[in-house]
């Protein structure tokens, strides 16, 4: 495995080889050694730029998907899924919090892999350092590559906490020798990824041609989450603990969320929940997604830059998707919060009390827009009706017979893509969707004391569900869904709502784990949720979560090996 002296160092030391072309863009990217002259040519300038964004597509994988749903695993949204605890042995440990080491192999790839992307990023960066103003669109493509910068040092944080950043420019040898992982505080190293941020704020446009660019909003979408991330403060060195919760980061969050700004892109809700979820043409791109990884299958290369990362994730229908290997199934806790009462509004605090029942409960119309159920169609296909067998359980039972529906696509609408041993499809992932912008408000607005302003926002996304039922036409009369949302009608308990909508509605987009870590959390609720979950699935009977370790992944082994002693590794007696 590489280190991150060798992933960045055999950037500099040798030619940048530039890979196709991202598929926003629509020309060819040469390969081969850039010469100093054309170093300086705005057209080479621009290929480097166009490779910086490639590698979020190329370095990404089945097993290290950036959309994260390989460590979202250790949420109480999701399970593993396989065909057993052995099928991915090592994200088993992930999900159980047991038994994890700082050799196994996906702990460190994801590391070299993140790293990989940060080292074409900087390559462009300083490229584009050299460059004169006379390359009217020199501020413009730093703050794009400096937003890709923020991104993938974003990552990396919130999988290992302490980490090294690469910011600063023309970096030497004897500088990547030197790096550390705890030269910034835990504050301070959130403060460096919005500094790159605050620059691509103050210079990107509102809009762009290149949907795969991101946009002043796109910046201030990420500096939102970094700053709400910054605001649970996490610097005791002998504890993952949140000693503070700071007001004045909270305050950037409304900075950085006020609607001004996103309207001005054109950013807002879409009418229905589902549209963020199809892989149509007219659907991709739509006004919420902020910023999207963009996938194709049509750019001349080898199956273009199709979504390969969601590959596991298919089931193995009989004589239609024989081999889907159906990871990442939906645990029958999320299910359950998805119930509603007679007024249509979550359970919140007793929902996982029973298990959903079909034929007699309520529920939110997002239930059956992410989990696709036993007796209800598969990707609204009634040809595919799902049930309680081998074709929606690769390992008859023990994970359940859920499978989830935002990553998956129609198997007969022509954008299932099959290579070899994967499926893929050419469906953008939302990096940075506006619904999590609210939310985002709507959570430093409530801890501010904010209460109304917080339901508020709360309520646009319950009424836009309510909205949201064009694909479950004849659920009811067919299949016996009792669909039911409502809006809050008083300012009662605003914090515990807005994280249970935050829950509802970014289930299965592997962003419930990091918000129990970044909440504090994440020992108290998983603890719960494994001693639940062992009464029914045996996959849990010696799940344990330590506090103070098991927020975060242990430094890889390979990294802690080869940084001379300048790394330290996580607390937690790794």
């Amino acid at each position: 495995m590489k280190t991150i002296n060798q992933i960045i160092l055999g950037v500099l030391s040798c030619a940048l080889l530039l890979c196709s072309c991202d598929s926003f863009l629509d020309q060819d990217v040469p390969q081969g050694i850039l010469s100093g002259d054309q170093v300086n040519d705005p057209l080479y300038i621009d290929n480097i730029v166009i490779s910086a964004y490639a590698i979020f597509i190329s370095a990404e994988d089945v097993n290290s998907s950036f959309s994260m749903w390989n460590f979202d695993v250790r949420s109480d949204d999701a399970y593993k899924g396989g065909i057993s605890e052995n099928d991915g042995d090592v994200f088993h440990q992930l999900e159980i919090s047991q038994g994890i080491m700082t050799t196994n192999w996906n702990i460190n790839d994801m590391w070299v892999r993140l790293y990989n992307c940060l080292s074409r990023v900087n390559a462009a960066i300083d490229a584009l350092n050299t460059m004169d103003d006379s390359y009217t669109l020199k501020a413009q493509r730093l703050g794009e590559m400096k937003f890709l910068r923020a991104y993938g040092h974003f990552l990396l944080k919130r999988l290992y906490k302490n980490v090294p950043f690469v910011v600063a420019p023309n970096m030497t040898e004897a500088d990547y020798k030197a790096l550390r992982n705890d030269t910034y505080t835990n504050d301070e190293s959130w403060q460096l990824i919005a500094d790159d941020l605050e620059y691509s704020y103050s210079v990107l446009p509102a809009t762009q041609a290149d949907k795969g660019r991101p946009t002043q909003a796109s910046a201030a979408a990420l500096l939102a989450k970094v700053y709400l991330y910054k605001a649970y403060r996490q610097d005791d060195p002998a504890s993952h603990a949140v000693t503070e919760i700071n007001r004045d980061d909270l305050q950037k969050v409304l900075t950085y969320t006020d609607e001004a700004i996103y309207q001005a892109g054109g950013y807002g809700l879409e009418e229905d929940f589902h549209n963020n979820f199809r892989p149509e043409p007219q659907y991709e791109n739509g006004k919420e997604s902020v910023w999207a990884m963009q996938y194709s299958t049509n750019d001349g290369t080898n199956l273009g830059n199709c979504n390969w990362s969601y590959g596991l994730m298919v089931p193995g229908i009989e004589g239609v998707t024989d081999g889907g290997c159906d990871f990442y199934k939906p645990s029958q806790n999320i299910v359950n919060a998805f119930r509603t009462n007679a007024d249509g509004l979550p359970y919140i605090t007793d929902f996982n009390q029973k298990d959903f029942d079909a034929a007699t409960d309520n529920a939110d119309p997002r239930l059956w827009l992410t989990v696709g159920i036993a007796g209800f169609p598969y990707m609204f296909n009634p040809k595919y009706i799902m049930a309680r067998t081998h074709d929606w359980s690769r390992s008859n039972g023990l994970y359940g017979y859920n499978v989830t529906l935002k990553h998956n696509v129609d198997p007969d609408g022509g954008y299932l893509i099959r290579s070899k041993l994967w499926f893929g499809s050419p469906m953008n992932r939302i990096v940075l969707r506006y619904a999590d912008v609210l939310l985002m408000r709507a959570e430093a607005l409530a801890q501010l004391g904010q209460n109304h302003e917080a339901i508020e926002l709360v309520n646009r996304l319950r009424n836009r569900a309510s909205r949201s039922t064009a694909m479950l036409a004849g659920y009811d009369v067919n299949y016996g869904a009792k669909i039911r949302v409502k809006a809050y009608t008083d300012d009662n308990d605003a914090l515990a709502r807005v994280k249970m909508e935050r829950r509802l509605e970014l289930a299965m987009e592997s962003e419930r784990f990091f918000d129990l870590v970044r909440w504090g959390e994440a020992a108290e609720v998983l603890n719960k949720y494994y001693m639940e979950e062992a009464n029914d699935c045996r996959i849990y009977s010696n799940a344990a979560f330590t506090a103070n370790k098991n927020e975060y992944l242990p430094i890889p082994h390979e990294q802690m090996a080869a940084s001379n002693g300048h790394y330290k590794q996580n607390i937690g007696g790794w």
